[in-house]
């Protein structure tokens, strides 16, 4: 009588250790991309790197060529490119980062520091966007062609048409400037990351709304959603047991492509709002030339998209038994 259970349970254990390898594969390989791509792509801007390195870390009114050429000889610059990345690769596969060409400091070490205000900022953009647009979609959906499906619409049109720089200089403009309601940027104060947050949810929404409309649509139309209204329940109670679960699935799907717009909006938002994380500190190494930040901080975005899919694929296995081995 156990064998059916245990042959299941091993099968299932086998499956997600098989999803799992599938993923660190991934990982290794968005790493190796992603990493030879920002060697090569800074080493190709116009410009001195050196000087640019020798101005950051004493000033542009402070630099010379003298200085330059220090940086130059210190950090390996006059190296071959082909035998500096495959130095970097053999450090990367020793989970060595190596130091910032700026501030000395070890990557791992100011990436650590980075990292927690990200996914902060991220899960709480996740957890907003979340609460606002399956809400809306859903309500929107039980009456296709009605005036909230119409407005949600178009709002959500609005929201993707504009990018999230603008939006956030919308947001700061109305909540900041006019109603001095929340910081307009930095991080000292606890409202602080609202207006970040936010400006990164109402995309997210804008795209989940849809997604969850359509999806309330099709629950509305099929036949056990009206079996169960021909049984006696009521429209809450058919949609609490039979409509919000058939409505995540679809939701939690698209999260894996939105996670697209979450990770290029957090370099941006984070950089308008002065939000101390990996985004930010992206934007002031590309200025600096700063090659094993910019390697280190695209690094880490890079597998963050690819946690963030795997706890995606978890979440709708879990949704959907249809999905699960």
């Amino acid at each position: 009588m156990t064998f059916f259970p245990a042959a299941a349970a091993r099968s299932t254990l086998l499956s997600l250790a098989a999803m799992l390898g599938r993923r660190l594969l991934q990982a290794v390989l968005v790493a190796l991309l992603v990493g030879t791509l920002c060697f090569f792509m800074t080493r190709m801007l116009p410009g001195d790197m050196a000087y640019r390195i020798a101005a950051g870390r004493y000033g542009y009114d402070m630099v010379s060529s003298a200085a330059a050429d220090a940086v130059r000889h210190e950090l390996g610059l006059d190296q071959a490119m082909l035998s500096a990345l495959a130095d970097w690769w053999s450090r990367l596969l020793r989970l060595d980062l190596g130091l910032s060409q700026v501030t000395g400091q070890p990557i791992l070490h100011e990436i650590a520091e980075q990292l927690v205000p990200t996914i902060k900022l991220s899960l709480l953009a996740l957890a907003m966007s979340l609460l606002l647009g399956p809400t809306l979609g859903v309500l929107a959906g039980l009456r296709p062609g009605g005036l909230l499906d119409r407005a949600t619409l178009s709002v959500s049109v609005l929201l993707r048409a504009l990018p999230s720089f603008l939006l956030g200089l919308l947001l700061v403009l109305i909540f900041s400037v006019q109603m001095g309601a929340l910081p307009a940027a930095g991080h000292g104060d606890h409202g602080s990351i609202m207006l970040p947050a936010l400006t990164l949810a109402l995309g997210l929404a804008a795209v989940s709304s849809r997604v969850a409309r359509d999806a309330m649509v099709a629950v509305r139309s099929s036949a056990y959603f009206s079996f169960a209204l021909t049984k006696g329940l009521s429209t809450p109670q058919a949609l609490l047991r039979h409509g919000v679960r058939n409505v995540a699935a679809p939701v939690t799907a698209y999260l894996g492509v939105q996670l697209v717009y979450l990770i290029e909006g957090v370099v941006l938002v984070e950089t308008i709002f002065a939000w101390p994380g990996i985004g930010h500190a992206l934007v002031h190494a590309i200025f600096g030339r700063d090659v094993p930040m910019i390697q280190g901080t695209a690094l880490v975005l890079g597998l963050m998209f690819v946690i963030f899919n795997s706890l995606v694929d978890v979440a709708c296995a879990f949704i959907d038994p249809r999905r699960r081995p």
